[in-house]
């Protein structure tokens, strides 16, 4: 197991081409799951877990592992799924969402597959408000179910989308009244919280569930007058989405005359050093990792008063 993620530092080529890897495992049953590669730090072995006092039900306990203390989930609780037995002999997916380093308890890893994006799908529709998923594949002719982890996250330890008053208060010099704010994000979750932090601004918002959806909905607006900017003050994308991802929207987005102008924000839980790299070679105008409302609110406020 040790050796699986070995190489995850040389697969960065991978983004920006519509791609990514998916770590594949499974929780109760035969069902199969995915999660990227860019989220994982690692996977190992079960250890030995500290219970903790008046814990959440999902959290089975803590590990102390490398110096750091990581609370771990059981996935197929958290999903509405019976709790995984027999914990020492399962694995804990090291993973880092959102700023922090979260512990997935899964019952069995199995490997990495190279997929493109546009073969990563919306759920069906049907599955509801309380789906827990955020997208599915097809590998060797089986269903794979990719989780909204930030939905898990979020119902476990809920996010504040409260923004300072000195950062509401601060005056926008441009008017943008005519215009709204795009939000694109697969995670309905992450929608959500993104549109209430914004919502002090008093400026219209309209959702994108992919980066194909808003690059639809886009070049739809841009029809009309010939620039998109005429009625679209900013953009706010996710980066993993599926049918396209947000690099590959960003850089569509900056090739087409009617929509190069528009001011595009990456805002992702994706970490590491290639994300700032791939910021300027697809043209975003800034990069904000999930989730700080403050952070992102001014960083809309700044992009609003730049002509």
């Amino acid at each position: 197991m040790a050796g699986l993620l070995d190489t995850v530092n040389q697969r960065t080529q991978l983004v920006g081409q519509n791609r990514l890897e998916l770590l594949l495992f499974k929780l109760n049953g035969r069902q199969r799951y995915g999660i990227n590669v860019f989220k994982v730090r690692e996977v190992l072995q079960c250890p030995q877990l500290t219970s903790l006092p008046k814990r959440n039900p999902y959290v089975r306990g803590v590990a102390h592992i490398r110096g750091q203390t990581i609370s771990v989930i059981d996935l197929s609780a958290a999903t509405g799924g019976r709790e995984i037995p027999d914990i020492q002999n399962c694995f804990i997916i090291i993973a880092e969402y959102n700023r922090s380093v979260q512990g997935f308890l899964v019952h069995s890893v199995e490997r990495i597959i190279n997929i493109n994006w546009e073969s990563i799908m919306p759920p069906p529709k049907g599955t509801g408000r309380f789906s827990y998923l955020t997208a599915v594949t097809e590998v060797d002719k089986e269903l794979v179910e990719i989780l909204d982890v930030e939905k898990i996250l979020n119902e476990i330890m809920p996010m504040s989308t409260e923004v300072s008053q000195e950062i509401i208060d601060k005056p926008i010099a441009k008017d943008v009244s005519e215009k709204c704010i795009f939000i694109a994000d697969d995670s309905s979750v992450a929608r959500n919280q993104v549109k209430r932090a914004l919502q002090g601004f008093n400026i219209p918002i309209k959702l994108a569930v992919n980066g194909k959806d808003a690059l639809e909905q886009l070049a739809e607006l841009a029809q009309e007058t010939g620039d998109v900017c005429d009625k679209v003050a900013l953009l706010i994308s996710d980066i993993e989405m599926p049918e396209m991802d947000g690099y590959t929207l960003t850089a569509e987005i900056k090739n087409n005359p009617k929509l190069s102008r528009l001011r595009v924000i990456l805002h992702t839980s994706l970490s590491g050093v290639f994300n700032h790299a791939m910021v300027d070679k697809v043209g975003a105008d800034d990069f904000i990792a999930k989730f700080n409302p403050d952070e992102l609110a001014g960083a809309v406020q700044k992009w609003l008063n730049v002509d």
